[in-house]
């Protein structure tokens, strides 16, 4: 488990992260949102050790990172692909790692053919490819085997099915009972693959719960109905004790009752219905609703005025 108390970072007069507190649980894999700037790198790197607290703490499993005694058997992590010797092999950059940590060498080639670059393993890391990067990054998380794993936009310059091999990847090391960690800007697919979720704009906290919560607690249940008797139904809702709009094609959009209640009206009254659907909104519209005024730039339509 990841554990952050009141978590506090300042670069001169910049606040980056403010009084963040949120646990991140075993066996489930946790989504880090927030827009760009938010201090998701920030935290990532105060987790690890690499920045130290303005104020507050962040353990693992109860302890500091620089408490631990062997860390990459504890705790691996993806926070800049890019940090490799261009010249060095996949191979001996993760060797050397290896030999640091008293890793066993066939763990190298063991999470060399895991993440599928074992063909490519004694090629100079400079040559690879933006995904091929990010997959040996993957390999570095993965050396020691710890329970413990930390993910910052993994699946960026992947291919689609390198992007589902990614989540398949970290669905099956959460089964396995592991602390899973993982930013993306994706909102498709962290809904795919996240459980539970933590969201910070401007460096502060905005959930700490479960997908389904999130979007559940931040939007309104709707019911899209279709009917060749819109009236009919309009007063077989109301007298259900719900709200019906209009929306676009003919649809009907109702709220304050649920889809079981909406059919039961309808069927009272005689109503027939030629579609009855319950409307879920995506993580990407709660969370663009939730963040937009956390957001680092503003984005506007060509000519719109300010």
């Amino acid at each position: 488990m990841i554990t952050a108390h009141s978590l506090s970072k300042s670069y001169g007069s910049t606040l980056a992260v403010n009084d963040l507190s949120f646990e991140v649980r075993e066996g489930v894999v946790t989504g880090f949102l927030g827009p760009n700037g938010s201090g998701k790198s920030t935290t990532m790197r105060m987790i690890l050790g690499l920045d130290h607290p303005s104020k507050g703490s962040v353990t693992i499993g109860g302890r500091a990172y620089h408490d631990l005694r062997w860390p990459l058997r504890e705790v691996g992590a993806l926070i800049d692909a890019k940090a490799v010797h261009p010249g060095q092999s996949a191979r001996n950059h993760l060797l050397s790692v290896a030999q640091s940590n008293s890793i066993p060498t066939k763990r190298v080639d063991e999470v060399l053919e895991l993440v599928g670059l074992a063909a490519v393993a004694k090629k100079k890391v400079g040559k690879f490819s933006l995904g091929m990067g990010q997959r040996l990054g993957i390999a570095g998380a993965l050396l020691g085997d710890p329970g413990v794993l930390l993910f910052d936009e993994p699946i960026n310059g992947l291919d689609p099915e390198g992007i589902l091999w990614v989540r398949n990847l970290l669905k099956q090391l959460a089964t396995e009972g592991r602390t899973i960690f993982y930013s993306s800007h994706l909102m498709s697919e962290m809904s795919q693959t996240a459980t539970d979720l933590v969201v910070i704009g401007k460096g502060s906290l905005i959930a700490d719960t479960t997908v389904d919560n999130f979007i559940e607690s931040h939007t309104v249940a709707t019911v899209s109905v279709r009917t060749p008797d819109p009236a009919g139904l309009r007063q077989a809702v109301e007298r259900a004790g719900g709200q019906i709009e209009a929306g676009d094609d003919g649809e009907l959009l109702v709220t304050g009752i649920d889809a079981a209640s909406v059919g039961d009206a309808a069927h009272g009254a005689q109503v027939a219905l030629h579609e009855l659907t319950p409307v879920k909104a995506s993580l990407e519209e709660v969370f663009m609703e939730l963040t937009s005024s956390s957001a680092e730039y503003q984005s506007g339509l060509p000519g719109a005025s300010s």
